[in-house]
């Protein structure tokens, strides 16, 4: 099923309501980081490139390549199909990155299709695409597509957030962490969220774009 989709901050409200009943430290973090941002964003083939290019990247450098590609017009799978590798690089693409956004360009997803797909099925659909591993997917299918209950277990912000908020010796691994969630659904986007938040609060830095 697609379930519930988060396209206002009622909505972000209503699923922060819930968490705070149902985990307390919620409340705590909650207090910390008020105005959750709703962080919706268009979707699409531009939404996964951009993804692809924040992997294993700070906050500002992925902004920076991001800003590059823009410039140079290649954000759609015409351009990158075009494009010279020099021309990828000169923006700041890896080698790596290059054949991820080349192979993204030639998988022929239909994004429209995906707005209507269930959260697993989408997220089996692109994790299919080499470049493409479970955070991206997660991330698209929370913030492009709006799904309210989909977490991102390997995200090492969410994972230090966590250790932090719920006093945790270390940070969870990705499959304790993704068991953990389980007790934050149907709100799982939201209690991301607000774990991003309260991660900036903590460390003073962004956690996610």
């Amino acid at each position: 099923m697609v379930g519930r989709i988060i396209d206002s901050q009622a909505d972000i409200a209503e699923g922060l309501e819930w968490l705070c009943r149902a985990e307390p430290r919620f409340k705590s973090a909650a207090d910390a980081c008020p105005d959750l941002p709703l962080r919706r964003r268009k979707d699409g083939f531009a939404e996964l490139l951009n993804a692809i290019t924040s992997q294993q990247l700070s906050v500002a450098s992925a902004d920076a390549i991001w800003a590059r590609m823009e410039a140079a017009g290649m954000t759609e799978p015409e351009a990158i199909l075009a494009a010279h590798d020099d021309d990828l690089r000169a923006c700041g693409f890896s080698r790596q990155k290059i054949l991820y956004a080349r192979d993204l360009a030639g998988a022929g997803i239909d994004y429209d299709a995906l707005r209507t797909t269930p959260t697993d099925d989408v997220i089996a659909q692109l994790v299919a695409v080499r470049g493409i591993g479970p955070w991206t997917a997660e991330i698209y299918a929370m913030f492009s597509l709006g799904r309210a209950d989909v977490f991102a277990p390997g995200d090492l912000a969410l994972q230090e957030s966590a250790r932090i908020l719920f006093e945790l010796p270390e940070r969870p691994k990705d499959k304790t962490f993704r068991d953990m969630a389980t007790a934050w659904s149907p709100w799982r986007s939201v209690a991301a969220r607000l774990l991003w938040a309260y991660y900036r609060v903590a460390k003073e830095r962004e956690g996610i774009r």
